[in-house]
């Protein structure tokens, strides 16, 4: 007759998340539940009689762990950890463990342990950490920006190289002071640092110019926004605070009576002004998300309420996506945008884009694509031609809320010194791409300075005036124009000149990479070049964990004189600006000379064009952007020494 199992027992039976088992006093395994099965390979007819140390990775056993953690427990009535095990297999997780002795009438019988799988947990908060250390590097980075934190009290708790150089101070300096010190006598008698943290504590936001005083005492018209932190209850933690040391704008204002020159200028420097404080505002929202996520995540950490921690986890990694997002947009109109130009067939783009289009704008807008029999191929970048269309496209549909009809029509057009002087662009030959819409047209003022940065007649919340610069700034860096045509009550056209590429256009091949697997690299080296030591330890890691075998370099002189060696390398991975008299591509160019299949991957932040001669590139160069998923490196990589 068995012996029903006890309610305790049937509860650890049932539990697969954790690995729940008993040990003897000599640490061999008494029991086993699915959970530990799970998670360690082993079945309970396998391990049960076995030493719990065959968990440990060899260098653990070798220093003797298993034995102390049980000498632990025993002594202080518990040991708890956090390292790597083993599984059966021989692969490796990171593992939370909790034993605790068993004491029958106070004479020590055994131990129980619990062991829990935390290895996406793990490499979740490292990459968390990763982030908000980028995000550092970031505002420290920034020499033109004061960007300081406050506490809720006013205190400085942070300090970037900007602030020193705009106000004199260094971070010991000024670490644990009040902010107000950067204030001017008068304006603190007359409260205004008190008022203005009031106004962002109860508004959110702060912004204002007035006079500051550096260290030396001298004092400096100071463009400043202040940002209220807030966790994710509501409740403050601190200030955000950014300051642009604005004297020369003033002084150029102060003189607008004077010259119209003047005024022109002063001008754009306010937009400047308007878009830092947009950028302060943004930015610090992405701060809060992924600061106040981590810290969140470290406390549910601590207090063992792991299953909060992905909501934490999505927090922080939309943050991340959306201040990548913000770069992209402020690059696109700055035309610093990387762009990737290759032959293309807009005929084709577009006829791929019309269902898109069709669901984007609605069924009360009638959809007509005009394309031109016999287009020229032109070189751009197309997936930047695509945003464009479809910016343009929602842009007529926000023009036309009655609704109405939409083209888009493509052409060759050809540009001689009188034509192209009456336009304004430059003389040749050209493949034009149009979106025209029959919506509310636009007044000769407002077509003067629609492509204006900032600029928009769209209420407030419905449109950054960031769009048609962005458009007008991809049409500028690929070569090309875009124009305006409108006219009120009848309707808008847009019209982007792409330079027409002299050539054919490439028929798309699909990546030969395969899924992603440890161990597809083996026997591959590539050589990974880059000044900034955190990007190359992530590339090695990477790369390392697919089986490449990986070199790196720290500039390019040093990459230079391992590519001249008679090491082998499959792939170069450099960065485009590199310290020590060599750039990526000299790099690259020079190893071309010893090395003509060399494959090369250029990395950079930003459209570096002059240095990698983007229109120049040579078969087997390519390009990724920063910041870039690790999956999307490891499959750019696969698919690039794919190729043949």
């Amino acid at each position: 007759m068995s012996i029903p199992a006890s309610p305790y027992e049937l509860l650890v039976q049932s539990v697969t998340d954790y690995a729940i088992y008993m040990l003897d006093l000599e640490g061999r395994v008494a029991s086993w539940n699915p959970g530990a099965e799970r998670i360690k390979g082993y079945t309970a007819d396998e391990i049960i009689g076995e030493h719990f140390a065959r968990f440990y990775t060899p260098e653990d056993r070798a220093a003797g762990v298993p034995q102390r953690a049980l000498e632990t427990a025993a002594a202080t009535g518990r040991f708890t950890a956090e390292a790597w095990r083993q599984r059966k297999d021989g692969s490796r997780f990171w593992a939370m463990v909790v034993i605790d002795p068993i004491r029958r009438d106070g004479e020590l019988v055994g131990f129980a342990k619990i062991t829990r799988d935390m290895t996406e947990q793990r490499e979740a908060q490292l990459a968390l950490l990763e982030t908000e250390r980028r995000f550092r590097l970031l505002v420290q980075g920034v020499v033109d920006y004061a960007i300081f934190m406050l506490d809720p009290d006013g205190i400085v708790t942070n300090w970037n190289s900007g602030a020193e150089r705009i106000k004199g101070y260094a971070a010991s300096e000024v670490v644990g002071k009040h902010f107000s010190t950067f204030y001017t006598p008068e304006d603190q008698e007359a409260g205004i640092p008190a008022r203005t943290i009031e106004t962002a504590r109860r508004t959110g936001h702060c912004q204002a110019e007035g006079w500051r005083v550096r260290k030396d005492g001298t004092p400096f018209w100071a463009g400043v926004a202040l940002d209220a932190i807030r966790d994710e209850d509501g409740v403050l933690i601190g200030f955000a605070k950014i300051t642009r040391d604005l004297t020369e704008r003033r002084e150029a204002q102060l003189a607008l009576e004077r010259s119209r020159e003047q005024l022109f200028q002063a001008q754009k420097m306010e937009a400047v002004g308007s878009l830092t404080g947009g950028l302060a505002h943004d930015f610090n929202n992405l701060l809060t998300g992924i600061s106040g996520s981590l810290e969140l995540m470290r406390s549910r950490l601590a207090q063992g309420r792991i299953g909060e921690i992905e909501r934490y986890i999505t927090v922080a990694q939309n943050a991340a996506s959306r201040a990548a997002s913000l770069t992209h947009r402020l690059l696109a109109f700055a035309r610093r945008q990387t762009l990737d130009p290759r032959p293309i067939d807009a005929n084709r783009l577009v006829s791929d884009m019309e269902d898109l289009v069709r669901r984007t704008v609605g069924p009360e807008i009638a959809v007509e694509a005009a394309l031109a029999g016999g287009l020229w191929p032109t070189l751009c970048d197309p997936n930047q031609l695509e945003n464009a269309v479809l910016n343009l496209c929602i842009n007529a549909r926000d023009a036309m809320p009655q609704g109405g009809r939409l083209t888009v029509e493509t052409a060759n057009t050809w540009f001689d010194e009188r034509s192209a002087g009456e336009r304004g662009v430059r003389p040749g030959q050209y493949v034009a791409v149009s979106v025209s819409d029959t919506g509310t047209g636009m007044t000769p003022e407002v077509v003067a300075r629609a492509f204006e940065p900032l600029f928009t007649t769209k209420p407030s919340g419905r449109g950054t005036g960031l769009g048609l610069s962005m458009i007008y700034g991809f049409a500028q860096q690929s070569g090309g124009e875009a124009r305006i045509y409108s006219e009120v009550g009848i309707g808008t056209t847009v019209r982007l000149y792409l330079p027409r590429h002299l050539g054919d256009v490439a028929e798309e091949k699909g990546s030969t990479a395969g899924p992603l697997a440890h161990g597809r690299g083996q026997g591959r080296t590539v050589l990974v070049v880059d000044d900034e030591a955190s990007v190359r330890a992530l590339v090695a890691d990477v790369l390392g964990e697919l089986g490449y075998h990986v070199v790196e370099a720290s500039d390019g002189v040093s990459g230079l004189r391992v590519l001249e060696s008679r090491t082998p390398i499959d792939l170069l991975i450099t960065d485009v600006g590199l310290p020590g008299g060599l750039n990526g591509r000299q790099v690259a160019d020079a190893a071309r000379r010893t090395r003509p299949a060399l494959k090369i991957l250029f990395v950079t932040g930003y459209a570096e064009n002059a240095a990698i001669g983007h229109a120049h590139l040579e078969p087997g160069m390519h390009v990724l952007t920063k910041p870039f998923a690790v999956d999307r490196l490891a499959s750019r990589v696969e698919t690039i020494l794919a190729e043949a």
